[in-house]
């Protein structure tokens, strides 16, 4: 039943290249290639503020080492993005996915000026004061975020679904990215204040200019493309009122969109309620939740603080949340298994891999700076994988609203397990005086 189960996932997965009636296949490969090319850049964006103020962490534990940056910029940040994508998913029906999208990215861009303003503002400077700004600044980086994950995430669940895997990936590759260059920015200066403080504002200067490109990016090439013309236009035909600002800035009028609807045979049937849609998907929800409690409960609080003094000092951090990202992206590109695809395996694989913490507890105490590296790699490739593999089986079978609103609820979901899951990494402070 899994294999079945499976094939028929497979089967939807490789829409973007069948004739759906003959439309898909004469948009073009170049109009595939360059969504799908977008896609990963927005992934990017979408994350890259937030992960940039993971990566300096060896500059605020600098600066801040008595108030455990790695743990209470988590504990400002996910509330707030999470209350933010809950109250927009509970009217995700009614927004304007557009102005949302673009609002998102040029909050992030704002925010990640203004740390770097800080900085320049307070030369470098320490205390309580500028700890305090910085947190104001997570909680404008979060509402950021909070808009544009959820706006994301609907907006590409009523496209194929290579385009959400490839957004998935963007997203690790976020991470990767941040990390990378943080690696070269840290080799390139010498390792003092001035020389971290140095490192670290090339990197979010460098951050910063990305935003205003998923910015061009998102509202003037992705919406005129002509696959995403026509996955949006097919949604609209299904009752979809968020494509309409997207389908108007590429030159098309609802009144239009009658056409798709004749092409693909779609009628516009009333929408499962939310309740319903989530009554049907209870097993994704816990799979997604248990999947990023356990991930944030070690990665990156335990893994920047816990892991003991090695021989690569400085660095070990460093490595450690590299290898974390690298091994995420790997596992967005693995092939899905059959096996995994069922939902009952998803829920089961999810719930193993909390026997990754008494590994980590006893790695961090007794084992080599090699096997903390191993552990690393195998939590970041089990996250991207089963990622993946939930959100490929998440929109199949629903029309373009309901798409739109389970791709809202499951960004809440994976924040929830986020959330929770940085709240407990508090547990690994327990007997060192907190």
């Amino acid at each position: 039943m899994a294999i079945a189960f499976a094939n028929e996932i497979r089967m939807k997965m490789a829409r973007c290249n069948q004739n759906e009636n003959g439309t898909v296949l004469k948009l073009g490969v170049q109009g595939r290639m360059m969504a799908s090319i977008i896609c990963w850049l927005l992934g990017i964006g979408c994350l890259l503020a937030w992960n940039s103020m993971l990566t300096i962490q060896d500059y605020y534990q600098y600066l801040f080492p008595d108030y455990h940056s790695a743990r209470v910029l988590p504990i400002v940040y996910f509330p707030v993005v999470l209350t933010t994508t809950a109250i927009l998913a509970y009217y995700e029906a009614t927004l304007n996915t557009r102005k949302r999208i673009i609002s998102g990215f040029l909050l992030l861009f704002m925010s990640n000026a203004a740390i770097i303003i800080l900085d320049l503002a307070t030369s470098g400077g320490e205390g309580l004061a500028r700890f305090i700004g910085l947190c104001l600044i997570v909680v404008v980086v979060a509402i950021a975020e909070g808009t544009l994950e959820g706006g994301l995430f609907g907006d590409l669940s009523f496209m194929c679904p290579e385009f959400m895997q490839i957004f998935l990936s963007g997203m690790a590759a976020s991470g990767l990215l941040t990390s990378s260059l943080r690696l070269i920015t840290k080799a390139a200066f010498e390792n003092t204040k001035s020389g971290l403080r140095n490192g670290a504002m090339v990197f979010l200067s460098i951050a910063t200019s990305f935003m205003l490109l998923c910015v061009f990016l998102y509202a003037f090439v992705f919406a005129k493309l002509p696959i995403v013309k026509y996955y949006r236009s097919k949604a609209a035909s299904e009752g979809s009122k968020t494509v309409a600002a997207d389908l108007a800035a590429a030159g098309m009028e609802m009144q239009q969109i009658g056409m798709a609807d004749e092409e693909g045979g779609h009628k516009q049937l009333e929408r499962l309620s939310t309740k319903q849609l989530l009554v049907q998907n209870i097993d994704l929800t816990v799979a997604v939740i248990l999947t990023y409690v356990l991930t944030l409960s070690i990665f990156p609080g335990f893994i920047s603080e816990d892991t003991g003094k090695h021989s690569l000092g400085s660095w070990y951090a460093v490595v450690l949340i590299t290898v974390f990202n690298l091994l995420d992206l790997i596992g967005r590109y693995l092939p899905v298994s059959e096996t995994i695809l069922s939902r009952k395996g998803l829920v089961v694989a999810a719930m193993c891999r909390f026997l990754l913490i008494p590994c980590f507890y006893f790695t961090a105490r007794y084992g080599s700076q090699g096997w903390m590296i191993f552990l690393t790699a195998f939590l970041g490739i089990s996250n991207g994988y089963l990622t993946v593999c939930v959100f490929a089986v998440l929109p199949q079978g629903y029309k373009g609203p309901e798409q739109n609103a389970l791709g809202n609820l499951f960004a809440l979901f994976l924040l929830i397990g986020i959330t929770l899951g940085a709240t407990l990494d508090w547990m690994w402070l327990i007997g060192k005086g907190w």
